[in-house]
């Protein structure tokens, strides 16, 4: 089945870290990488000369051309999302850290349909042709320590029937605390009983529940979508 990941990434390990750091406000808009070809990149900031000057300082990207500003004929639909600044389009090219991100994906039968980022994170959305590339793939970008945040997996067949923005692990997580009681007042299970119940360190665990609340909440505030086979 064909399924979407959307997922984030310090900008430290794909690119744009020197110019978080040097331009108030910087957000990005990529529209798609493909082929490995330098993309067009729309950024915002205070001004333009600020951020040229940031962005060519900053050791992640090269600038081969400062396109167009906003206003002009030169858009995409995606460059709405960025933000209120005014925004300039750029024609980059990335260092090894999104060549190498670009290629894992690519060879595991995945396209990066969009990229965008602002606080100092990159957040993208892949399209991949199955489950198993999904898995081999989220393997591979943790083997090179890229520090991948998944946010949310969903089929593009079952959009329709979603019922639940948890991965597989925070679902069965949250059925096992609930039955063990550790959601009742009082508690029948402590943290610790919970985690030993569930064979991984209290930490893990805790991080895990915060993760599903923070699912759980954002669904209550939007939309959900089916459990998914990788845990964050």
């Amino acid at each position: 089945m064909t399924t979407v990941v959307e997922l984030e990434v310090p900008t430290d390990r794909l690119g744009f870290a020197r110019t978080f750091d040097r331009v108030s406000g910087f957000e990005f808009q990529i529209g798609g990488m493909i082929g490995g070809s330098p993309p067009l990149v729309w950024a915002s900031g205070p001004d333009r000369d600020t951020l040229t000057q940031a962005l060519e300082a900053d050791p992640s990207v090269d600038v081969l051309a400062s396109v167009a500003a906003d206003g002009t004929n030169a858009t995409t639909d995606d460059a709405a999302d960025i933000g209120q600044h005014d925004r300039w389009l750029f024609r980059l090219e990335f260092g090894d850290g999104v060549k190498l991100f670009e290629e894992i994906v690519t060879e595991n039968d995945g396209a990066i349909l969009t990229a965008q980022g602002r606080a100092g994170r990159w957040k993208l959305k892949l399209l991949f042709h199955d489950r198993a590339s999904v898995s081999t793939c989220h393997e591979l970008l943790e083997q090179y320590e890229f520090g991948v945040d998944v946010t949310r997996i969903s089929g593009v067949n079952d959009l329709a029937s979603a019922r639940t923005p948890l991965t597989e692990t925070q679902y069965e997580t949250i059925c096992k605390a609930h039955e063990l009681g550790y959601f009742d007042v009082p508690r029948g299970v402590t943290l610790k009983e919970l985690a030993a119940e569930l064979d991984i360190s209290h930490q893990a665990l805790s991080e895990r529940l915060r993760r599903s609340h923070a699912a759980l909440v954002s669904a209550e505030l939007s939309d959900g979508t089916a459990p998914i086979t990788i845990d964050p």
